[in-house]
Protein backbone atom coordinates (compact mmCIF):
# COMPACT_ATOMS: atom_id res chain seq x y z
CA UNK A 1 0.00 0.00 0.00
CA UNK A 2 0.94 3.66 -0.83
CA UNK A 3 1.45 6.25 1.93
CA UNK A 4 -0.07 9.64 1.29
CA UNK A 5 1.42 12.83 2.26
CA UNK A 6 -0.86 15.76 2.53
CA UNK A 7 0.84 18.98 4.11
CA UNK A 8 -1.06 22.75 4.48
CA UNK A 9 0.81 24.89 6.23
CA UNK A 10 -0.98 27.74 8.55
CA UNK A 11 1.47 30.69 9.84
CA UNK A 12 3.73 28.75 11.64
CA UNK A 13 2.90 25.24 11.33
CA UNK A 14 2.85 22.55 8.78
CA UNK A 15 -0.65 20.27 9.48
CA UNK A 16 0.84 17.42 7.79
CA UNK A 17 -2.24 14.34 7.52
CA UNK A 18 -0.95 10.99 6.56
CA UNK A 19 -2.83 8.14 5.44
CA UNK A 20 -1.90 4.39 4.83
CA UNK A 21 0.62 2.32 5.83
CA UNK A 22 4.53 3.99 7.50
CA UNK A 23 6.69 0.88 6.56
CA UNK A 24 10.25 0.33 4.92
CA UNK A 25 8.69 1.04 1.27
CA UNK A 26 7.18 4.25 1.95
CA UNK A 27 9.11 5.88 4.85
CA UNK A 28 11.99 7.29 2.65
CA UNK A 29 9.33 9.23 1.06
CA UNK A 30 8.01 10.24 4.35
CA UNK A 31 11.64 11.72 5.30
CA UNK A 32 11.90 13.26 2.32
CA UNK A 33 8.72 15.09 2.55
CA UNK A 34 9.02 16.13 6.00
CA UNK A 35 13.17 17.07 5.72
CA UNK A 36 12.29 20.16 4.43
CA UNK A 37 10.16 22.09 6.98
CA UNK A 38 12.03 20.14 10.27
CA UNK A 39 14.77 22.28 9.07
CA UNK A 40 13.09 25.73 8.79
CA UNK A 41 13.50 28.16 11.93
CA UNK A 42 11.73 26.89 15.14
CA UNK A 43 9.69 24.56 12.93
CA UNK A 44 6.32 23.16 14.76
CA UNK A 45 4.66 20.47 12.96
CA UNK A 46 1.57 18.58 13.92
CA UNK A 47 1.16 15.12 12.46
CA UNK A 48 -2.03 13.57 12.08
CA UNK A 49 -1.92 9.35 12.40
CA UNK A 50 -5.96 9.15 12.04
CA UNK A 51 -5.62 7.36 8.78
CA UNK A 52 -2.23 5.57 9.56
CA UNK A 53 -3.67 1.70 9.23
CA UNK A 54 0.04 -0.01 9.66
CA UNK A 55 3.57 1.75 11.23
CA UNK A 56 6.79 -0.51 11.54
CA UNK A 57 10.20 0.15 13.13
CA UNK A 58 11.11 2.24 10.08
CA UNK A 59 8.15 5.15 10.69
CA UNK A 60 9.17 5.14 14.06
CA UNK A 61 12.67 5.76 12.43
CA UNK A 62 11.02 8.71 11.10
CA UNK A 63 9.58 10.49 13.80
CA UNK A 64 12.42 9.89 15.86
CA UNK A 65 14.87 11.50 13.26
CA UNK A 66 12.05 14.21 12.88
CA UNK A 67 11.93 15.31 16.16
CA UNK A 68 15.91 15.85 16.71
CA UNK A 69 15.79 18.02 13.42
CA UNK A 70 13.02 20.02 15.21
CA UNK A 71 14.36 20.48 18.47
CA UNK A 72 17.73 21.25 16.77
CA UNK A 73 16.13 23.99 14.91
CA UNK A 74 14.13 25.02 18.46
CA UNK A 75 10.94 23.59 17.01
CA UNK A 76 8.01 21.52 17.96
CA UNK A 77 6.58 18.47 17.04
CA UNK A 78 3.46 16.50 17.84
CA UNK A 79 1.79 13.35 16.91
CA UNK A 80 -2.73 13.15 16.96
CA UNK A 81 -4.99 10.83 16.69
CA UNK A 82 -3.41 7.71 17.17
CA UNK A 83 -5.03 4.73 16.70
CA UNK A 84 -4.90 1.99 20.13
CA UNK A 85 -2.29 0.19 17.84
CA UNK A 86 -0.33 2.96 17.26
CA UNK A 87 -0.53 4.37 20.22
CA UNK A 88 0.60 0.92 22.04
CA UNK A 89 3.68 0.83 19.78
CA UNK A 90 4.88 4.37 20.86
CA UNK A 91 4.36 3.10 23.93
CA UNK A 92 6.13 -0.30 24.23
CA UNK A 93 8.86 1.13 22.55
CA UNK A 94 9.13 4.41 25.14
CA UNK A 95 8.57 7.05 22.46
CA UNK A 96 5.63 8.25 24.08
CA UNK A 97 7.60 9.95 26.81
CA UNK A 98 9.80 12.13 24.16
CA UNK A 99 7.64 12.41 21.53
CA UNK A 100 4.13 15.24 22.25
CA UNK A 101 1.06 12.43 21.45
CA UNK A 102 -2.30 13.85 21.74
CA UNK A 103 -4.74 11.42 21.78
CA UNK A 104 -8.40 11.70 20.08
CA UNK A 105 -10.42 13.94 21.79
CA UNK A 106 -7.72 16.37 23.25
CA UNK A 107 -6.04 19.33 22.13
Amino acid sequence: MNLEIDIKREKKVSYVHLKGEIDAYTAPALKNKLAPISEESEPFIEVNLKDVEYMDSTGLGVFVGLLKTVRKQGGKLKLTNLSPRLERLFHITGLDSIIEISRKGED
